[in-house]
């Protein structure tokens, strides 16, 4: 399998036309779409078998803060 250099992806697509590149651009996007729709559909999943299990934290905006902040004193503290 042969590695292709981000300069030669981008020569490549500047030697289309104007119309390949904008149904390129638009073909990406859509697929990026697509694929962040798929990762959130899975958090979905994964939060709702959470709750299911009864294994998801559940508390306040404050809550969160203050859960947020802990786990940042932690990695603080492995340091």
């Amino acid at each position: 399998m042969s590695i292709i250099s981000f300069q030669e992806i981008i020569d490549s697509v500047e030697k289309l036309s104007l119309d390949d590149q904008d149904y390129l651009f638009e073909l990406i996007k859509k697929r990026r779409i697509e694929k962040r729709r798929l990762e959130i559909a899975a958090n979905a999943k994964a939060t709702l078998e959470s709750l299911k299990k009864g294994t998801a934290k559940k508390g306040s905006v404050d809550d969160l803060i203050a859960d947020l902040w802990d786990d940042k004193d932690d990695e603080n503290s492995l340091g």
